[in-house]
């Protein structure tokens, strides 16, 4: 007998699990479970076989978010999940220097089997987002793992924060005693703030670590223009790194607070300059030939495919403006975190922004997330962050 209601596929869209995709589209339904918003179901292929357990979602294209491919004998409990998460410690762990670097990411969704999932750590502060119903049910048992693996504080950032915490008795988005913020982490031996109550996403972007790394170790005696530099994560490198003078830019007086803050605690005050100004009126008005590194790291322009076509424009006039202040001979470094523009269209948008300038550029490297940010191999979706180290003649 079933222990959780079934959802039933169409004939032949078994095939998908071979492939062992974790999305499963409403077309592909042949019978909906008599399930809540957010309920575990199993997957049953049209024959009646069991193919795996996920969460119902019957309001979204994405019907079922799979976590469980391989069902026989498996228990559903809170071991189970604990499991899991122990799971995506022990790989943390493995790539990792904690010595070095206390802020990275535990669970990055459908890359450690865990949709709806993201869980930050900052020294012994995790921050949680929960993407889907289903995720928001397990809210317990996601508490005491992450306290049995030595987390203090546990706070809960999702936008239906509030509602949720209702239905398990706790006090605004803490799910544990709150701590003063910000806190202060280390990544490869860099002192950062983040304040992941007023922050962005979870507070900072641990995605760009590895590619801070790069900046720095090419920053020396350099002039670095740090553009949408958020709380200033590449200039601290940069500067660190030994570079001349870094000017970093945000539109957000409350980013450029924070950015001061870390460069000042790493003690680089006397080589940095912050502006606040719209990025692209900045780099309009920056002085040609000035800047040896110039960082492009702009929010997601494409939230949606939608939004490609306008987000295809905003990047190549961004990267236009890169090359047209770049020094002769520097270098850029470009990136889009958007989704939906995957890595060839990116590499063809910065192409045509390269072409229209007319100067020569090569690529010397391609960039993406780092290693706590692992991509299901099943699930190519989840590599979502794409750059290039160029080289501007």
């Amino acid at each position: 007998m079933s222990v959780f209601p079934q959802l039933i596929l169409k004939p032949k869209k078994e095939r998908a699990f071979v492939h062992r995709h974790p999305w499963i589209f409403s077309g592909a339904v042949e019978v909906l479970p008599k399930a809540e918003n957010g309920d575990i179901v199993e997957v049953h292929s049209n024959d009646g076989r069991i193919l795996g357990f996920g969460f119902f979602s019957p309001y979204s294209q994405i019907v079922c978010r799979v976590f469980e491919f391989d069902p026989e004998g498996r228990t559903i409990d809170t071991d189970y999940w604990k499991t899991k998460i122990q799971r995506a410690m022990a790989v943390r762990q493995q790539v990792l220097d904690f010595k070095e670097t206390d802020c990275y990411r535990l669970l990055h969704a459908e890359g450690d089997f865990c949709p709806g999932i993201i869980a930050d750590a900052y020294g012994d502060s995790l921050v949680v987002q929960l993407l889907i119903k289903g995720t928001e049910k397990l809210i317990p048992v996601l508490k005491d793992a992450f306290l049995s693996l030595g987390f203090k504080h546990v706070y809960l950032k999702t936008k239906q924060s509030s509602q949720i915490l209702e239905q398990v008795n706790e006090e605004i988005t803490w799910l544990t005693e709150p701590r003063e913020l910000p806190v202060e982490v280390k990544e490869n031996g860099v002192k950062l703030l983040v304040d992941f109550e007023k922050g962005q996403k979870t507070g900072f972007f641990l995605d760009q670590r590895e590619n801070r790394r790069i900046a720095g170790g090419f920053s020396e005696g350099k002039n670095v223009l740090n553009t949408f530099c958020y709380t200033g994560g590449f200039s601290v490198y940069a500067l660190a790194g030994g570079a001349k003078e870094v000017h970093s830019v945000d539109s957000s007086q409350a980013a450029i607070t924070m950015c001061d803050e870390n460069v000042e605690i790493n003690g680089f005050s006397d080589r940095h300059q912050s502006y606040v100004a719209d990025c692209f009126d900045f780099l309009k008005q920056a002085p040609r030939d000035f800047y040896d590194i110039i960082i492009l790291d702009p929010p997601a322009f494409a939230k949606n495919a939608r939004k490609v076509e306008n987000a295809t424009r905003g990047y190549k006039e961004l990267n236009m403006l890169g090359f047209k202040r770049i020094k002769p001979g520097g270098l850029v470094l470009t990136f889009s975190c958007s989704q939906n523009v995957d890595k060839v269209l990116f590499q063809k948008i910065v192409f045509g922004a390269a072409a229209d300038v007319g100067r020569n550029v090569r690529i010397l490297a391609h960039l993406s997330q780092p290693m706590d940010h692992p991509v299901n191999i099943y699930h190519p979706e989840g590599e979502y962050l794409k750059g290039l180290l160029l080289y501007v003649e």
